[in-house]
């Protein structure tokens, strides 16, 4: 992944519980944001919960955190801030989406800024005099019907739309054909399902015989579809012989 340079700040805002806290972690990490601050948590800090939710890897971000007392102080460097938050819009603020927010947080990156995103505690989130402290509001488009979305959840899906332009377009294969493996031609494929064909026909397989054209035309579609290696087709072959060999 590249780096996103310089990245932006993740505020969690009196936060409640260490394991939220460490989940939070870890959706940061995911996506490459390693700076966190904390205001004023409830249960202290540091929480041996918040560690044990971080699992691993994501530690290093808990032991680079900063705590402060307050939401002005965690501030310190910060030129533009998002407070994510469903609420608050009787503010005279832009709202953004996580998309836009992004977008608006590379434009300050590229003008020598700093931005932070803030996201409040877990029961009632942000409160106004929070959100009074941002430039911004960051809102999650949901349903309606169930906005609520965990901490976690939260950042995961702020920290996926920071990061977009760092990951990959889309992801990585995993049925690439092993090194030196022969794929199999279409007219190896076609004696393959003529094969199986056959064989299930002598078998009975193909009742009523209204449906076996049908039946016939799905079993060759699927055999095209396969991505199948001469040795597939081989041992195919072989499975084939033994189990009608009778």
């Amino acid at each position: 992944m590249s780096e996103i340079a310089p990245r932006p700040v993740i505020i969690l805002c009196r936060p409640q519980m260490g394991e939220n806290i460490g989940a939070a972690a870890r959706a940061m990490l995911n996506f490459g944001l390693t700076e966190m601050r904390l205001v004023a948590p409830r249960d202290g800090w540091p929480n041996p919960k918040a560690v044990a939710m971080a699992s691993g890897a994501a530690g290093q971000v808990l032991d680079r955190a900063r705590v402060f007392p307050t939401l002005a102080e965690a501030m310190e460097g910060i030129t533009y801030a998002f407070a994510t938050t469903a609420r608050g819009r009787e503010l005279t603020k832009p709202v953004f989406t996580p998309a836009t927010a992004a977008a608006r947080h590379r434009e300050e990156v590229s003008q020598g800024g700093r931005s932070a995103f803030i996201f409040g505690p877990e029961r009632a989130g942000l409160e106004n005099d929070d959100i009074a402290r941002a430039n911004a509001i960051l809102t999650v488009p949901v349903n309606p019907d169930f906005p609520s979305l965990n901490l976690a959840q939260a950042v995961l899906l702020t920290g996926y739309e920071l990061s977009r332009g760092a990951l990959p377009d889309q992801p990585m294969p995993t049925n690439r054909r092993p090194a030196g493996e022969v794929p199999a031609d279409r007219i190896e494929i076609e004696k393959l399902a003529d094969h199986c064909e056959s064989r299930l026909d002598a078998a009975g397989y193909f009742f009523p015989a209204t449906k076996a054209a049908a039946m016939k035309l799905n079993l060759r579609n699927m055999w095209s579809r396969l991505a199948l290696t001469r040795a597939d087709v081989q041992m195919l072959h072989g499975a084939l012989r033994q189990l009608t060999r009778r």
